[in-house]
């Protein structure tokens, strides 16, 4: 068995080892004091969840339903409209000199909150571009979700409250190492031949980057007619943009587990943009970052 084949006969295990220590990491940086957030700035917070639940899957609804997708490519377009923000929002939040706690309060509710969402978003969103006989696993993903994202997270958050002087370096090793088997699955994706750029085409790929540019456009746009101070638009704009990509992963491996020797080009395109639309959100969104700094001084020592 070449190596390329080892990874795609487990790439499901790839995808969930990547989104434990991802979850992991940041529930090591979580405290319950964080989600009391919602109380101190509930105008904020209340945007925040309703552009993450509602209007992040009009817009991939929007897209999927006015264009010719390819069906790989519009599950994937789900895929990623489905799921939270990640903690990387958080961390461009902060060099962003946006809200820090309100967007770890959003990332941590609308992450308890994907439990229900985002299996229920997915069937809504895909439905049309499945086999007739198609029927979304909703309790699977929902105990995928409940094992690899909530476990994790519950830990991480209880190894901060046990070992406080530790968890900062907890928390930075899962992340790197979470980053490490993304790159994994990038590297034996492309080296099983299922990353085919010519195949999947340059159109579609420059329709994740539209998508991915509406949506950070939109997601500044409304807080800023909210009359929204800047520091909570940018946590509001990157929390929106900047998602959990992760999660991505691990559901695709679910819906479109990939089997050596059989070709599946509907899951390599969904694998393909859920890859891409992670590229795209983190180039963006370190472009945010630097739009943000120069509209939000220092404060005052």
């Amino acid at each position: 068995m070449s190596p390329f084949d080892f990874y795609v006969q487990y790439e499901y295990a790839f995808a969930a080892v990547q989104l434990s220590l991802a979850m992991l990491g940041m529930g090591a940086t979580l405290t319950p004091g964080d989600f009391a957030e919602v109380v101190r700035d509930p105008k904020g917070f209340a945007a925040g969840m309703v552009m993450q639940i509602l209007g992040v899957p009009l817009l991939a609804l929007l897209f999927i339903s006015m264009l010719e997708l390819d069906p790989g490519v519009a599950v994937g377009l789900a895929l990623c409209a489905s799921i939270p923000g990640g903690t990387v929002s958080n961390i461009f939040t902060f060099l962003g000199r946006g809200h820090v706690a309100l967007s770890i309060a959003l990332t941590a509710v609308t992450t308890l909150a994907c439990l229900v969402t985002t299996p229920i978003l997915l069937g809504w969103l895909i439905a049309e571009h499945m086999p007739p006989d198609f029927m979304m696993p909703a309790a699977k993903i929902a105990m995928e979700i409940g094992l690899y994202l909530m476990l994790p997270l519950g830990l991480g958050m209880l190894f901060l409250q046990l070992f406080s002087a530790h968890a900062e370096r907890l928390s930075h090793y899962c992340i790197r190492g979470s980053l490490f088997v993304i790159v994994l699955i990038v590297i034996g994706a492309a080296g099983a031949g299922r990353l085919d750029m010519e195949a999947f085409g340059a159109a579609n790929a420059v329709i994740i980057l539209v998508f991915i540019t509406v949506l950070a456009v939109v997601s500044a746009a409304v807080p800023r007619l909210l009359n929204l101070d800047w520091p909570d638009v940018t946590a509001i704009n990157i929390e929106v943009t900047v998602r959990n990509t992760n999660l991505g992963l691990l559901i695709k491996a679910s819906l479109f587990p990939a089997v050596v020797g059989v070709a599946d080009p509907v899951g390599d395109n969904v694998l393909f943009t859920v890859l891409l639309f992670g590229g795209i959100m983190l180039l963006v969104g370190s472009g945010l970052v630097f739009f943000y700094r120069k509209q939000i001084p220092l404060p005052a020592s």
